[in-house]
């Protein structure tokens, strides 16, 4: 497990997870959401995003989080570990919800307010970009993929991540 990419709907988890991987494994961490977004909520460029993208991916080791489904093909390809959030939909609402008013080091700025046009997004994500998703994994099914159903499935994979590595 040296490039690892984290993946599935907003408010699923995957940053909280990817934070604890990074400090059970060591690999260098990278939130899409820092490379994207700017902290006046505005965002690059693809080219730019795509620049930036491609140097995180030519790294010999690295955890990306991050769904941005116009490049998770990329990603998948690049990596030798796939983790996807397939989260019940309340739960990544709640998920969602939770982070209002608390800072994150995922995200360049603190929501103050749950915005109506990110649940939109969240809520489109079932029909709109888990399909292609589903449909990536099966095609890249020689890849090590961890499905989680739960956030409590995720932390326990952290917390016996060291037994399961022979680490104990």
């Amino acid at each position: 497990m040296n490039k690892v990419i984290v993946i599935g709907g907003s408010g699923s988890g995957k940053s909280t997870f990817a934070r604890k991987l990074r400090d059970v494994t060591g690999l260098p961490l990278y939130h899409l959401d820092n490379v994207f977004w700017n902290e006046d909520k505005t965002h690059v460029s693809r080219e730019v995003f795509d620049r930036r993208l491609d140097v995180i991916l030519g790294y010999k080791r690295f955890i990306i989080d991050g769904e941005y489904g116009r490049t998770i093909e990329r990603r998948i390809a690049a990596a030798d570990t796939i983790f996807f959030f397939d989260i019940p939909l309340k739960d990544r609402l709640d998920g969602a919800v939770a982070r209002v008013g608390i800072v994150h080091p995922d995200l360049p700025w603190t929501e103050e307010k749950f915005d109506p046009e990110f649940e939109k997004w969240i809520r489109e994500y079932d029909t709109d970009q888990r399909p292609v998703t589903l449909s990536l994994l099966e095609k890249y099914n020689e890849k090590e993929i961890i499905i989680f159903k739960s956030r409590s499935e995720a932390d326990e994979y952290t917390l016996n991540f060291n037994k399961r590595a022979g680490r104990v």
